[in-house]
């Protein structure tokens, strides 16, 4: 980072601090903050676009499909599970500890936030930690369910280096003998509690999430480039109320034409810069004792 660079950063989180000192913060987040934890982000710069993104047309309908999603969802759910919080959501938790922040509304899956030690988190797009049955609605602890997979699958080895798709996904080399994990309450079919392309956000999810956003008068977007259409409709709520916002992404976003100030930068450097300022305290980024385990 040159100095120009970094005097400008320095500026532009002044500018920030400005617009939300005071104010009822809601935080929008996407892919983008969890790239610092390891976790790929679906675009930006040096991601390529993947080709075959799981749908829930294909999954419902394509038995191989499914066997290709859980096998490389169960490959790479280790080194997904044992992501860290990075100090961007430290600093989001620290905010919503001390009054700044009502609450976090993620399009992330990973379950950082809530390990950060957030409390008020609506995770639109479901979570990796939860699988739920199609058919009795049975739900299950995705730990659970990876013991299935070990147990109906004992030749499966998991290794120690993977490379993970956003969603914690592996591409496996084979899927030829792999037992797909079911119900054991009715043997109906699993799925993850996340949101696959071609579903809708559970409206009660978006529901939350609108309630959150009137109840604070200030939105800050934090790594995500507001493709979803979720996203944009929580922007243009924020639109026609007039509060500010402000957004932090490395690359331009949907938005950016409303934003009261653009911060192009990483998550993890802006945010707790910001909150330092409001909380008028450095922020500690081991900070055990706020975190929690995801349920």
């Amino acid at each position: 980072m040159t100095a120009t660079t970094d005097a400008r950063l320095r500026t532009q989180v002044d500018q920030a601090v400005a617009l939300l000192r005071g104010r009822r913060i809601a935080i929008l987040t996407g892919a983008g903050l969890s790239t610092d934890s390891g976790i790929p982000a679906y675009r930006g710069e040096g991601v390529r676009p993947r080709s075959d993104p799981m749908t829930i047309d294909r999954y419902l309908g394509d038995e191989a499909a499914r066997r290709r999603y859980w096998v490389g969802g169960h490959l790479g759910w280790q080194a997904f599970a044992r992501a860290e919080p990075n100090p961007g959501h430290l600093a989001l938790a620290a905010l919503e500890h001390a009054g700044h922040v009502t609450g976090v509304i993620t399009q992330n899956v990973d379950g950082l936030h809530l390990r950060a030690g957030s409390s008020h988190v609506i995770e639109v797009h479901g979570t990796m930690r939860r699988v739920h049955c199609l058919h009795c609605g049975q739900v299950f602890d995705r730990r659970d369910i990876a013991r299935q997979i070990e147990e109906l699958n004992p030749w499966i080895a998991v290794p120690e280096n993977v490379a993970l798709a956003p969603d914690g996904d592996v591409l496996p080399e084979s899927t030829e003998g792999f037992v797909i994990p079911s119900c054991t309450v009715c043997d109906g079919m699993l799925k993850p509690d996340v949101v696959f392309f071609g579903e809708y956000v559970p409206q009660d999810r978006f529901k939350a999430a609108e309630s959150l956003l009137r109840a604070s008068t200030a939105l800050v977007v934090a790594g995500s480039s507001l493709v979803v259409n979720s996203g944009i409709r929580l922007i243009e709520r924020a639109r026609r109320r007039g509060i500010p916002l402000v957004i932090v992404n490395r690359e331009p976003t949907r938005a950016d034409v409303w934003a009261h100030l653009t911060i192009s930068a990483g998550t993890s450097d802006v945010l707790p810069a910001i909150a330092e300022r409001l909380l008028d305290r450095t922020i500690d980024e081991h900070a055990p004792d706020e975190r929690k385990e995801p349920r």
